[in-house]
């Protein structure tokens, strides 16, 4: 005979607490039915038919069924009590660290959590954890640094589009620097009240037209303003200009000079890629194909990949190197069946194409007045 106090639920009868543990243990079907349809009618506050003694041994039952209940049973008791203002904060945080089908209604919803409970959620659990808590009613300061922390793109916007999240200024004035190289993070950011009028003024200088016409109508700039903003804007979009060409022409002048000592390999090219300095290895690219930098840049970053193993076959760049640069150039794309195909479709080409066919198709691209005219000379399947 067990000796667990029984608990009304909703009128439904007594279940005593050993019965319901013993069906979160029984993995037969009716047992599941039963043990869900249990936990269901579990009343979501305590002015519905429970005593505090009751609701607390309803808590006590709970955090039993969580360690040993299943998925389906577990995202029940995760839905019931993401709606309980009274849920015990230690079941509410197991429950949030759990997969995230379980986790998502509490961290979508609940207030037991606190806000240090968040942070800690978004530190150590996966990136859909994180997005569940973007998503969250009047997250804190804290919990919106960390989120920004996470340097997660996706997360990030889906934290501006929240309206009701507080975001502190010097977090609010870092993703506006963001912003001038993220453009996913404009909009959003745009349109939030508490941008701030001299943080939008800055954005002014970057952003599209369209959100430049938000800017000027949710924070009323006068005329003067918007036409001071805008030349401020043309002079940095000429600066910008003449500082990429500055690089490029610096990027062109020493490709020239390690060619001609010597030093234009491909080790030299790869260890250049690896650092990140992405100019000087288009400039060494085109230097060593002997094509046009424009017209080299292109084929490094065309998606078919084609292209890409005809120069690197007639320059002696071999298949370790055309997969580094291949990847290298595709990383910033989403993965897709197509780019697997392409991918594989590029690896077969490089493997079948002779070096004097491939030699011949840039001869033709480096004595083409136009070789962008002649992009699928030679390489169509």
């Amino acid at each position: 005979m067990s000796d667990a106090s029984p608990i009304d639920f909703e009128g439904q009868g007594k279940i005593e607490a050993d019965i319901l543990v013993a069906l979160a243990r029984d993995r037969s079907t009716p047992a599941r039915r039963a043990l869900v349809e249990a936990v269901t009618e579990i009343p979501a506050s305590e002015d519905k038919g429970t005593s505090q003694r009751e609701r607390k041994l309803m808590f006590d039952i709970l955090r039993r069924l969580v360690h040993e209940a299943e998925m389906a049973v577990r995202r029940t008791i995760s839905l019931r009590l993401s709606e309980m203002e009274d849920a015990p904060r230690d079941l509410v945080r197991v429950l949030a660290n759990d997969k995230i089908e379980i986790a998502y209604p509490i961290l979508t919803k609940s207030g037991a959590l606190e806000d240090d409970d968040l942070v800690e959620i978004i530190e150590h659990r996966t990136f859909e954890h994180q997005l569940a808590v973007s998503i969250r009613s009047h997250i804190g300061e804290s919990v919106t640094d960390a989120l920004v922390d996470t340097g997660e793109k996706n997360v990030i916007k889906c934290l501006l589009q929240n309206s009701t999240s507080k975001i502190s200024r010097a977090t609010m004035e870092y993703l506006v620097e963001q912003s001038e190289r993220e453009d996913v993070f404009r909009e959003p950011l745009v349109r939030r009240e508490d941008l701030g009028k001299d943080l939008a003024e800055r954005m002014f200088l970057w952003v599209s037209q369209s959100l430049r016409d938000v800017i000027v109508k949710d924070w009323s700039f006068d005329e003067r303003t918007v036409e001071m903003l805008i030349t401020e804007a043309e002079q940095r979009n000429w600066k910008d200009t003449d500082s990429a060409e500055l690089r490029q022409s610096k990027a062109q002048q020493l490709a020239e000079t390690l060619d001609e000592q010597g030093l234009l390999t491909q080790e030299s090219m790869m260890r250049i890629l690896r650092n990140g300095d992405v100019a000087l290895f288009i400039a060494m690219f085109s230097r060593l194909t002997r094509l046009e930098d424009a017209f080299a840049k292109r084929i490094i970053f065309d998606p078919g990949g084609r292209a890409l193993a005809a120069a690197c076959i007639a320059s002696n760049i071999d298949e370790e190197g055309f997969r580094e640069i291949y990847g290298f150039a595709r990383k910033a794309r989403p993965s897709s069946p197509k780019g697997r195909r392409d991918y594989q479709d590029a690896l077969y080409y490089f493997a079948q194409t002779p070096t004097d066919a491939a030699s011949s198709i840039v001869k033709r691209w480096q004595s083409h007045p136009n070789p962008s005219g002649m992009w699928d000379l030679g390489i169509s399947s």
